[in-house]
């Protein structure tokens, strides 16, 4: 028999919703990948440290991370990334590197179509 696992945690729910919504409005599929993603259990979201995004994204790119993002490595792109989660030295790095960090919720409001965007996981 299988468990029906609800989410407990207001803000995810309230992203899912919000990014199944804005799927269906702007008919931008990358939103609805995101939260099935997100739906899964907590153990199987990404945790992506620096160095994955270093050695994947381009200078000036978005990279949206449905987990994590850790501070293990070097960043030497100015990239802006958005995920579920930043470790406090993630931040640090991403900062120096004269990139962003930014929350979900933040990247569905300055890309409503998500084009552009690289998922890592």
């Amino acid at each position: 028999m299988t468990r029906i696992i609800e989410k407990t945690n207001p803000r995810l729910t309230t992203l899912i919703s919000l990014l199944k919504n804005k799927s269906r409005e702007n008919e931008a599929k990358i939103w609805r990948e995101i939260a099935n993603r997100l739906e899964t259990p907590n153990r199987n979201y990404a945790e992506v440290n620096l160095s994955k995004i270093n050695r994947y994204a381009q200078n000036g790119e978005t990279i949206i991370v449905p987990g994590k993002v850790l501070g293990s490595g070097m960043l030497e792109q100015s990239v802006r990334v958005a995920a579920l989660n930043f470790s406090a030295s993630a931040t640090s790095k991403i900062k120096d590197a004269k990139g962003q960090c930014m929350t979900i919720e933040q990247l569905i409001r300055d890309n409503p179509k998500g084009s552009g965007v690289r998922i890592l996981r």
